[in-house]
């Protein structure tokens, strides 16, 4: 499977772990940054858990 292939399969669940991740920031409130850091450290493959943290920056910063 290709990388575009790949990306494309799997952006809609990268999105989805993004929402719910940032979901999560207001409850957290100082403890968010390092919660999201283990919770992407968990995910895998590398290459999916680096979609999921693009996805997350881009509803941040939205």
């Amino acid at each position: 499977m290709s990388r575009a292939e790949y990306h494309e399969e799997h952006a809609l669940r990268a999105e989805a772990d993004a929402r719910r991740l940032l979901a999560e920031r207001e409850a957290l409130g100082a403890r968010w940054l390092p919660w999201v850091a283990t919770e992407l450290y968990r995910l895998s493959p590398p290459h999916y858990a680096n979609m999921v943290r693009r996805e997350l920056e881009r509803l941040a910063a939205g």
